[in-house]
């Protein structure tokens, strides 16, 4: 069999929020729903990145076929004729390949605005060689476990390995995983995947958006062999108002008493070890002297490592403080102003989902450019490579879930999606220095049932990460006599008072310097979003919009009317770069392209761009 026909079988996912299984598919061995393991990339790991099979399914036959009609032809089971007279229509062999990961709208030009499901499999061989682990354990046989991670798959995905239908995961932008030992052998396997990326008004984010729906599996899909018994999670991190303590938190799998855990900090001289007690949690304190804080000037990181029998995690993980006074924001207590700019997740000049390291580098490189050490990873949770990477680089970030606009609030089940993407976010990237802003929502029209559903979500952040700060991007429309004041029930609930507005774009064009802002709160203000749109070299009057010039004159007012408010402690101008929307049609302008971008999707600078830099040298030198 050729290499790519043993590349034949993977995946499976579906569309929905609780599904029960099938029992065709559910007898026999299982697999189970399992944390995704911290730090996922240092574990022992094959990547099953690379040709993935696919095929459209538009009326979702293969859906129906398993939920209704248990046929030993099923998608999911990877059918192969083996009499000439049998009659099979579909095959994984036979159909085109896909590089995993990617988006199926810039991989197949005839998907570019498709939503609705896709089949994706992949074969994968046990035991591998040795050579393709990182590090190579001893052995692939019990009693090691085996765990298939994914990054993300946008937006339900069934899974399906060997033909067992293994479990589902609603959410675009977050990692899941399932223990699949059970259903794993020596030598050949397939995973199947249904991946559906239709909007639901239930959904999170809901049916409307201003950005393009990427279907398909975004991000890495590996194959963990880990312990029976392995760290499950673990947190090593400052505590709260105190710069010279370290508190120490590991989590194992399972609920298991008496397990050593230790955790040594080298350059610290930190050597600590840890017993876990009946929920198979263990936690200690240490002091930290000579400690170097993480900083956007200093990006400090320690190496770490973690030992539990035979397993070890190494990681690398920078200390620092971040806490409001009053209107001030203080990084390791000195104030700090948030020379920003909001990221969409898209790749420069191809225009797709961004998925790497390089992706992530070549943003941020432009962002640097321009002044920034701070970045709005906007509007959902980015892959893990690209907060790393920012990381490194000496970028604060704040990260956000896609709650959107007009979620259903009084939805129960939508509240719990938002809820398990929350978890999620802050469960992946709590030991990330750079994080220092967990941001629950985007522009959401005011009600009682949003203002309940939002303080549930905060609250519940602080169970999660009581070390960070919570925000989110309100909205201001309109202006009494040039007069802005906000006001949000949800000021409550925030330690950051953030908000989005478009003067000069959307609302009052040429009278930005007039208007005069009043934010009635005793906290710190980042303004989320400003801007307006541009094509990169239309030039003309500064009065004709979508030129450089336009955009150039309304950045210069918007930022002297900034400037004025009380309080302001960063900025975050919408939006680094222009990026694909279906929301923006208009021909030969925009052509599904949001042009609010400083740089043009093909990294071209507009005027704009160096009024922003300009200002933020002006703001460094304060």
């Amino acid at each position: 069999m050729s290499m790519n026909k043993r590349l034949a079988r993977l995946l499976l996912l579906t569309v929905g929020l609780t599904v029960s299984l099938s029992t065709h598919a559910a007898d026999g061995p299982k697999a189970t729903e399992v944390a995704p393991p911290q730090n996922v990339f240092a574990r022992n790991v094959m990547s099953l990145n690379g040709p993935w099979h696919y095929f459209i399914d538009v009326q979702e036959q293969g859906y129906y076929d398993y939920r209704m009609q248990p046929t030993p032809w099923g998608y999911f089971r990877n059918a192969k004729p083996q009499r000439p007279s049998d009659l099979i229509e579909y095959s994984f062999d036979e159909s085109p390949v896909m590089n995993i990961p990617t988006d199926w709208n810039t991989a197949d030009p005839q998907l570019l605005f498709y939503e609705g499901t896709v089949w994706f499999g992949r074969e994968f061989t046990l035991n591998p060689q040795p050579s393709t682990l990182n590090p190579p354990p001893s052995t692939l046989n019990p009693p090691l476990s085996t765990l298939l991670y994914f990054g993300a798959v946008n937006y339900d995905a069934i899974v399906f390995v060997n033909g067992k239908e293994v479990g589902r995961h609603v959410g675009g932008f977050t990692p899941f995983c399932f223990d699949v030992t059970d259903l794993v052998h020596e030598g050949t396997n397939f995973v199947i995947l249904k991946v559906d990326n239709k909007r639901y008004q239930d959904a999170v984010p809901t049916r409307n958006f201003d950005w393009w729906n990427y279907g398909g599996i975004t991000r890495d899909v590996l194959l963990l062999q880990v312990p029976p018994t392995y760290v499950e999670d673990y947190t090593v991190q400052l505590a709260k108002g105190n710069a010279r303590q370290i508190d120490l938190r590991v989590k194992l799998n399972r609920q298991q008493a008496g397990e050593q855990v230790t955790v040594s900090i080298p350059e610290l001289k930190i050597r600590q070890t840890l017993t876990t007690d009946s929920s198979g949690v263990a936690t200690a304190s240490v002091k930290a002297k000579k400690l170097q804080l993480w900083s956007p000037e200093q990006p400090k990181l320690y190496a770490v490592r973690l030992s539990h029998g035979d397993e070890s995690i190494n990681d690398e993980i920078g200390f620092r403080t971040i806490e409001t006074r009053g209107r001030q924001l203080l990084l390791n207590g000195e104030p700090i102003f948030l020379r920003g700019v909001c990221v969409h997740e898209e790749a420069a000049y191809s225009n797709r989902r961004a998925m790497s390291a390089a992706d992530a580098d070549t943003l941020l490189s432009w962002a640097t450019q321009m002044g920034c050490k701070f970045l709005r990873l906007a509007h959902y949770p980015h892959t893990e490579h690209a907060v790393r990477v920012a990381e490194r680089q000496g970028m604060l970030v704040w990260s956000e879930i896609p709650v959107y606009w007009t979620i259903s609030w009084g939805n129960e089940k939508t509240y719990q999606n938002a809820e398990r993407q929350l978890h999620d976010m802050i469960s992946r990237d709590h030991n990330r220095a750079n994080i220092i802003i967990w941001s629950i929502a985007n522009e959401t029209p005011h009600s009682g049932a949003r203002d309940r559903f939002l303080g549930r979500l905060a609250s519940y952040a602080r169970t999660q990460d009581a070390t960070r700060l919570i925000s989110m991007a309100m909205e201001v429309m309109s202006a009494s006599n040039y007069v802005n004041r906000l006001h949000d029930n949800m000021h409550e609930h925030v330690d950051v008072v953030s908000f989005n507005q478009y003067v000069g774009w959307y609302r009052d064009v040429n009278d930005a310097r007039r208007m005069t802002w009043e934010v009635p709160y005793e906290k710190p203000v980042i303004v989320s979003e400003f801007g307006g749109g541009a094509v990169a070299g239309l030039h003309g009057p500064v009065e004709q919009r979508w030129t450089e010039e336009f955009q150039e004159n309304l950045y210069r007012e918007n930022l002297e009317m900034l400037d004025k408010i009380e309080g302001l402690a960063g900025t975050c101008p919408w939006v680094l770069k222009d990026f694909r929307s279906p929301r923006r049609p208009l021909p030969h302008v925009q052509d599904y392209f949001n042009r609010k971008g400083l740089v043009s999707d093909q990294g071209q600078r507009k005027k704009a761009f160096y009024v922003m830099r300009d200002w933020y040298t002006q703001k460094r030198k304060k």
